[in-house]
């Protein structure tokens, strides 16, 4: 039997070699035909234990595993992972698929990653319930530099709908957490106007019908409006509906707050601390620049875990930062509905404010990439960067992104420098850190995140720099989002479990994306099966869509 890589199994402080105490069927048991049988490859099961040589079982969607020979056990098809890894499908902490998968539904940028479930309904902008289609279409037109703007196969307005609009008609599984943009939109509207008790009382209500309806959560983008209107106070009370009913925080904290280093993350230990929800940090690094190091933040989180608080995060393994343009605009300019926004953007007297108001979300206006135009006469500006693009176009960088803005219907998205590429590793490797690759998937020069942030761990942060072991690397994708999204059947190879499975080469395994070139699927992910159908096969996308909806 080849060995693969023994070395990388094994973490830097070394790791005891014990096995799971599973049920392991005789080869005899097995007298059912099975649908699939992966046979001969490593296990590296999801919970951070070490591997083992072994054969996954597939009956419908659910999972035997076969340790021994498999002679005598009849199967439909059988996969040869000789020489492979079989791990549980990976699990992204952070997807804005909410509205593209509804339209795209094979997804091969993130399928063939190795991913077989999403979390979306992230930053706070997620996409039902909505009573009000005139508001949907408003909130997707706001947040369509992110989540795009695509043509949808049908209408909804509950949760329980929009849900219903996945079971089988994509290629992956979605998990779905409610943003709390929709739900102040609902109770207060479009602008800034603090929340009054009654105000809480329907929020608590939408939470509670959409939490029933299957939403694992609460999220928050403490940078985007309208959801960032609400105030701490606000937050903890909802939050603490949510902790009723078994639910998590999950947050992009407000980085304008306070020192905007240590005190966007205090705000939300607070919230954690103040409702007793678990809280969940995404897309958690040091920002470059910043005023203190990413050992103090990582520190803050250690602190606060040691004292007992339920906390985690999720990071990306890349400098590069993207979102809509909209991000760097002062909250005034978003005050009200997208309709007035475009007023404001188009008036001079506002402007000339913006001038002096807005900066670059990176060193300079070089170093922001325009990722995404739909008009015709706008591809010309696509993978440019702002600085470029305002020369072409004869104005200031302000002007530039106004006129494009509303050119584009808001739906202008950027990349950009904004990470501390040097303390990363260390986000990424942390015991507390999942994988949410915040992929947005936009135009022909989005984040190299969307198509390699999963393969570019195994690669890089496993194989060729010995950061992490494999088997801690698999369990930050697989069985710990599982358990922090209380996904009970999934993120681990035992018997029982979910058939969401990947085989990958961890030899040749790798992320081909760049910034210039990053619409290139990853190498060496040979095989995605989601609930047990294999969707990558060979390398090839089968077109199946057997993902689901996986309600709380």
């Amino acid at each position: 039997m080849t060995e693969i890589f023994p070395s990388m199994f094994v973490g830097k402080r070394g790791t005891e070699w014990v096995y799971n105490l599973w049920r392991i069927i005789n080869v005899e048991e097995a007298s059912a035909m099975l649908d699939l049988l992966i046979e001969n490859g490593f296990i590296i099961d999801g919970t951070g234990n070490p591997g083992f040589y072994g054969s996954v079982g597939v009956e419908e969607d659910t999972v035997t595993i076969i340790r021994g020979s498999t002679e005598g056990v009849d199967a439909a098809r059988k996969i040869d992972a000789t020489s492979r890894i079989v791990s549980p499908g990976f699990i992204d902490m952070h997807a804005h698929s909410g509205l593209v998968l509804l339209a795209e539904p094979h997804h091969e940028p993130k399928v063939r990653q190795g991913i077989t479930t999403e979390l979306i309904g992230v930053d706070g902008n997620s996409y039902a319930p909505f009573r009000s289609q005139e508001d949907f279409k408003r909130f997707v037109e706001l947040n369509s530099g992110l989540d795009g703007n695509p043509p949808l196969p049908g209408t909804w307005s509950t949760v329980e709908q929009y849900l219903s609009m996945f079971d089988r008609k994509a290629a992956v599984n979605i998990a779905y957490i409610l943003g709390n943009s929709p739900v102040r939109i609902d109770a207060i509207g479009w602008d800034s106007t603090p929340a009054t008790p009654a105000d809480i009382a329907n929020m608590k209500a939408i939470i509670r019908e959409a939490m029933e309806e299957g939403a694992v959560g609460l999220s928050t983008g403490l940078d985007y409006p309208p959801g960032n209107y609400a105030d701490t106070d606000e937050l903890v009370e909802l939050s603490k509906q949510v902790a009723d009913l078994g639910g998590i925080y999950h947050t992009h904290v407000r980085y304008k707050m306070g020192d905007m280093f240590i005190d966007p993350f205090q705000e939300a230990i607070d919230i954690g601390n103040r409702s007793g929800i678990p809280v969940h940090i995404t897309h958690f690094y040091q920002r470059s620049p910043s005023t203190g190091g990413g050992a103090q933040l990582l520190q803050l989180i250690e602190d606060r875990a040691e004292a007992g608080q339920d906390i985690t995060f999720d990071s990306y393994p890349y400098s590069l930062g993207s979102t809509r343009i909209l991000i760097v605009f002062p909250d005034w300019i978003h005050e009200g509905t997208p309709e007035q926004m475009k007023v404001a953007l188009a008036s001079a007297e506002a402007r000339e404010r913006l001038r002096s108001e807005v900066v670059p979300r990176a060193p300079t206006w070089h170093d922001m990439w325009l990722t995404y135009f739909k008009r015709p006469e706008n591809h010309k500006y696509e993978g440019r960067s702002v600085a470029e693009i305002a020369e072409m176009m004869g104005q200031h960088p302000v002007d530039a992104l106004c006129d494009l803005l509303l050119a584009e219907d808001l739906q202008v998205c950027y990349v950009a420098e904004g990470l501390n590429a040097k303390t990363l590793p260390a986000f990424v490797t942390h015991p507390l850190s999942m994988v949410g690759s915040d992929a947005v998937l936009l135009g022909d020069f989005p984040s190299p995140r969307t198509y390699g942030c999963f393969p570019v761990i195994l690669a890089e942060y496993v194989r060729e720099e010995r950061q992490i072991s494999l088997p801690n690397a698999i369990r930050k994708m697989t069985s710990f989002p599982a358990q922090r999204l209380g996904l009970s059947d999934r993120g681990i190879l035992r018997d029982g479990m979910k058939a969401d499975i990947t085989i990958f080469d961890a030899k040749t395994v790798s992320a081909p994306a760049t910034r210039t070139e990053p619409k290139q699927f990853p190498i060496g992910i040979e095989y995605v099966i989601v609930n047990g159908t294999p969707v990558i096969d060979g390398g090839s996308h089968t077109g199946q869509l057997p993902g689901r909806a996986l309600r709380h």
